[in-house]
């Protein structure tokens, strides 16, 4: 379709007949401006911004700004209608929450019902005024949010995963074009896969938490039984979230059995809220449940054989410093969206949206920063791991640089496919940020972190090359920032200020995720690029 504005639309006008023959759904759109051209054609449809117009020439688009709109089929006050389908971890409490804070915003009032098997959201002005919009989410999973994509049925997909390859393949089929791009997907909130327990377990003392061994040997079945000090030998029940006889492909929680299958026995729950429920209610049960729906259900920590203990925080999910962060996503059918959807959109990145996110029991994506004297178990882990010879003057320089500066939570870990959504939303956040101008007069450093392989001078090579990659999409993207007005440096310390040691994650098979690379916990983990400030 021509989309035409201003001299050129009118310009394309004098070719259009006076004499074409009236239908039913004749409209005629007159210029703002006098002496221009008037347009005529069947209206095809309009969006708030736009006319669609089918004419002698083929359909055209015209900006609404600049003309008005003649005949009975002209639109009245227009509604707008933005349907999201897919995963309930969305649909059921963000969603709504969010929808109700952009409409606060904008001074109108939401009306709650139902069509079919949507939850529809009416936004209206005030006392009994007119109708603006209506929002329908349908709950489901995140495949179905795709499906409801290709039918026409949904705009927007809300997911709690990325998108598959046979998704993309499919939608590019069907005319959406490429949804894998960037500026398809806008990544909502932040989410957490964590193993629960009863709060009365019978399944041994589990406050050391779970390696990575004995997480995966329990949910597969290869340990049946679990006792410890504490507690008596018990069989293990598997709770796991999705259907009877269905994988687990389809959720973010494959990403814990890394490609392997659960145990056969493992009882399935349509609902991740329903997993911790019945966990919560089952002493010898174990599940994989979302940070946001705990309910009653305990979360186990994961541990590496250092003693150290990771669990899903406010702060390790905004940081990825726990290894399993779920994203919480929109996919955009199209580029262009409705005026209200993409109002909607520019909302979420607010402070008020932030805040309305972290109140339904989600991360949210506002900066945070952490000083370094919170750092005080890597930094024992730093010294404990810590190579003979030159280690310790490593550290020196590490404290010498650090010094005096937060740790901001945009961290970068790439994917196995190179940077991942999470990488490239961080890159957006510190480009907006230095064309802001939040960072002048100040020293914005770029400290990479390897795994502990290929010796010292090796790591800190490659830790200095991650960070020298990050710093160059930076600049990259903030086309607006000066560059003199703040100091952009990198620097690489190796396998120094670990998140977890090398030596306690397990090696058990392949690691399948498509959101992270092959090995354990701590390999991933500790492969980063922290931005700290001072």
């Amino acid at each position: 379709m021509r989309f035409l504005t201003g001299a050129a639309l009118f310009c394309a006008a004098l070719f259009l007949s006076a004499t074409r023959p009236a239908s039913a759904g004749e409209v005629t759109l007159v210029p703002r401006e006098d002496g221009a051209v008037e347009i005529g054609g069947r209206l095809l449809g309009f969006d708030g911004e736009v006319y669609r117009l089918d004419t002698i020439y083929g359909p055209l688009a015209v900006n609404a700004a600049g003309v008005t709109c003649a005949g009975a089929a002209c639109p009245g006050a227009q509604v707008t209608r933005i349907a999201l389908s897919g995963s309930p971890a969305l649909a059921d409490m963000l969603m709504p929450a969010l929808i109700e804070g952009f409409a606060a915003a904008r001074g109108l009032v939401v009306e709650r019902g139902a069509e079919g098997r949507d939850r529809l959201f009416r936004l209206r002005l005030p006392d009994g005024g007119p109708l603006r919009a209506e929002i329908a989410l349908a709950s489901g999973s995140t495949g179905e949010g795709f499906a409801d994509l290709l039918t026409g049925a949904a705009q927007i997909v809300m997911a709690d995963r990325e998108i598959l390859p046979e998704e993309i393949d499919r939608a590019r089929e069907a005319g959406l074009g490429d949804l894998s791009e960037p500026f398809r997907r806008r990544i909502v909130a932040l989410d957490a896969i964590v193993p629960v327990v009863a709060p009365d377990t019978r399944l041994g003392d589990l406050a050391v938490g779970l390696s990575q061994a004995a997480l995966l040997g329990l949910l597969t079945g290869e340990i049946a039984d679990r006792s410890g000090p504490g507690g008596p030998e018990a069989p293990v029940t598997v709770h796991l979230p999705g259907q009877a006889g269905q994988g687990l492909r389809q959720l973010p929680e494959a990403r814990v059995l890394g490609g392997r299958s659960p145990v056969a026995s493992a009882r399935r729950h349509g609902r991740a809220a329903a997993v911790a429920t019945a966990v919560a209610a089952d002493p010898t049960g174990l599940g994989l449940a979302r940070v946001s729906a705990l309910g009653d259900a305990v979360q186990v920590s994961l541990a590496d054989g250092c003693g150290t203990r990771l669990l899903a925080s406010h702060q390790s999910v905004k940081t990825g410093d726990y290894p399993y962060v779920a994203p919480l996503s929109l996919y955009l059918g199209r580029p262009r969206l409705p005026r209200l959807a993409r109002d909607f959109l520019d909302y979420l990145a607010t402070p008020a949206a932030q805040i309305a996110i972290r109140r339904a029991g989600f991360v949210d994506l506002l900066r945070d920063e952490i000083p370094l004297g919170r750092q005080g178990d890597r930094l024992a882990l730093a010294i404990a791991e810590a190579r003979p010879g030159n280690g310790l003057r490593e550290l020196k320089r590490l404290v010498a640089t650090l010094g005096g500066a937060v740790r901001l939570s945009e961290t970068f870990r790439s994917g196995p496919r190179g940077p991942d959504a999470r990488w490239r939303a961080n890159v957006a956040a510190l480009a907006e940020a230095l064309e802001a101008g939040h960072f002048d007069g100040r020293r914005l450093i770029l400290a990479g972190f390897a795994e502990g392989s290929g010796g010292s001078e090796a790591s800190a090579a490659r830790a200095r090359r991650e960070a020298e990659a990050v710093r160059d999409a930076i600049r990259a993207a903030a086309t607006a920032a000066d560059f003199d007005r703040v100091r952009l440096e990198v620097a690489g310390f190796g396998d120094l200020l670990p998140v977890m040691c090398d030596g306690g994650g397990s090696k058990a098979g392949p690691e399948q995720s498509r959101d992270r690379p092959s090995g354990d916990w701590a390999r991933w983990l500790n492969r980063r690029v922290e931005v700290w400030l001072r």
